[in-house]
């Protein structure tokens, strides 16, 4: 039986950060998909199913906070892991992630191993899936 590759969601307002983690994660295994902010990334995550969201902090209309908020908030997706991206990365802002339940917290620049790493880790101790972290 072929277990299907994990699947990201990407949410960066950049449209050059998306493509690097995007390359640097297909490499090594993943499916990726896009989104341009938090309210894209609201839009899509019922049609794109991922396993885990990548989602910068800092974006126009709905900032990576909100968003992870309101996937948290909702019981249809709470059960996704969610990993903030931000250059802030202070002791008030690892408070701030851990409040609002996200289940990875990494300081810009990300060296793409360190991403993927990060990404394994969260994915190997998340209940119920079914698909390969690689």
């Amino acid at each position: 039986m072929v277990v299907p590759r994990a699947r990201l969601l990407i949410v960066d307002d950049n449209p050059d950060a998306r493509e690097i983690y995007r390359a640097s994660l297909e490499f090594v295994g993943f499916q990726c998909d896009e989104a341009l902010d938090g309210e894209d990334a609201i839009a899509r995550v019922h049609t794109a199913k991922p396993d885990l969201i990548l989602m910068d902090a800092a974006m126009p209309r709905m900032d990576g906070w909100e968003c992870a908020r309101r996937l948290k908030a909702d019981d249809k997706t709470r059960h996704i892991p969610v990993v903030i991206l931000t250059a802030h990365v202070f002791a008030e802002h690892r408070a701030r992630a851990a409040a609002l339940g996200v289940d990875g917290f990494l300081g810009k620049p990300v060296l793409p191993d360190a991403l993927a790493r990060e990404i394994r880790r969260i994915l190997k101790k998340t209940p119920g899936r079914r698909r390969t972290p690689h």
